[in-house]
């Protein structure tokens, strides 16, 4: 893309109100080449007036006057959650939000003149877990598992289709997990069990997992929003440092001054009894391994995360120490 125009860019964030999204707008902000929209589900009267009210992101939606001069699209905002019964009608509802309403916000993005799109993905379309010390890269064949990872893959080709047709630039972004200040879900549990002391069964687990804090993954998606290089072109994202379940657990327990106490049981054992409790997802989060290869990024971007490993758990456990204060 070419930067030479003194004018700002106008960047929209989808999802602008969320974890990452706000994280993002608020780097944005700080910026002198780009002028920030966020588009958020709910206005609120805290919320600044960058902020545009979408009411879904679905097939229908109208996102016309939202995207006037609008130059990029980060496309953050997803369905995560879904209560379902059936894993058909999960794939139905994730369908709607993440592929076909991924599409309809692409095409209206087309058709408003916007130069380049850039969709905050997931490593899940790659797939659920990789072989110890095997990680995954960019160019392996996609393996999604279950209905939210099969939906941002159904995505992914969509635009890149719509981008091989159109012309418009698309670059994608498959995230690990996200941990920083405000992170919930499991990141979050993990920390409470630390602060309550609670003895956990992890210290023979042997896996190796990427992380992404939140503030590496706002420098890449930045850097993707200009960089021409970045056309076209998925890229993988993590920290730098692989760590198994126990040692994040350590690290993190020396930050938060609660000591981790872990007790060895059988990783096998471990993984099945987790399993037979209906906790598949923790057991795949805790026991199994899931690496990836970011050279590519590296070598294409000239970019490197600007925090380490202990950096960005350093800051997420002061922020959950600061959060836990303020509510007593």
């Amino acid at each position: 893309m070419d930067m030479s125009e003194t004018a700002k860019m106008k960047i929209l964030v989808t999802g602008g109100a969320g974890f990452i999204g706000c994280a993002l707008v608020n780097s944005l902000l700080d910026s002198e080449k780009h002028q920030p929209l966020a588009s958020v589900r709910r206005i609120t009267p805290s919320l600044p007036p960058l902020i545009q009210s979408i009411d879904e992101v679905g097939p229908n939606t109208d996102w016309r006057n939202v995207l006037k001069n609008v130059d990029v699209v980060v496309h953050n905002a997803a369905l995560v959650h879904v209560t379902s019964d059936g894993s058909n009608e999960a794939l139905e509802a994730y369908r709607e939000s993440n592929a076909l309403g991924t599409l309809n916000l692409a095409l209206q993005a087309l058709s408003s003149g916007v130069k380049r799109f850039v969709y905050i993905s997931s490593i899940k379309v790659n797939g659920e877990c990789t072989h110890l010390n095997r990680p995954f890269e960019a160019s392996d064949a996609p393996n999604p598992v279950g209905p939210y990872a099969v939906s941002k893959f159904e995505a992914e080709n969509g635009l890149n289709d719509l981008s091989a047709r159109a012309g418009m630039e698309v670059v994608i972004i498959r995230p690990p997990l996200v941990y920083g200040p405000g992170v919930k879900a499991n990141f979050h549990t993990m920390m409470r069990w630390l602060m309550r002391g609670i003895p956990l069964p992890l210290a023979a687990v042997n896996n190796k997992r990427s992380l992404l804090a939140l503030d590496n993954l706002i420098s890449l998606i930045v850097t993707c929003i200009e960089h021409p290089a970045a056309a076209n072109q998925t890229f993988l994202v993590s920290d730098g440092e692989d760590l198994s379940t126990p040692e994040l657990l350590r690290r993190l327990g020396a930050l938060l001054g609660k000591p981790a106490r872990l007790f060895p049981v059988p990783q096998k054992l471990l993984d099945t009894s987790l399993r037979l409790l209906g906790k598949g997802d923790m057991a795949m989060s805790l026991c199994s391994s899931l690496q990836v290869d970011m050279s590519k990024t590296n070598r294409i971007l000239n970019w490197m995360p600007p925090l380490t490993v202990d950096q960005g758990l350093l800051i997420t456990a002061q922020d959950f120490l600061r959060s836990r204060e303020s509510d007593n």
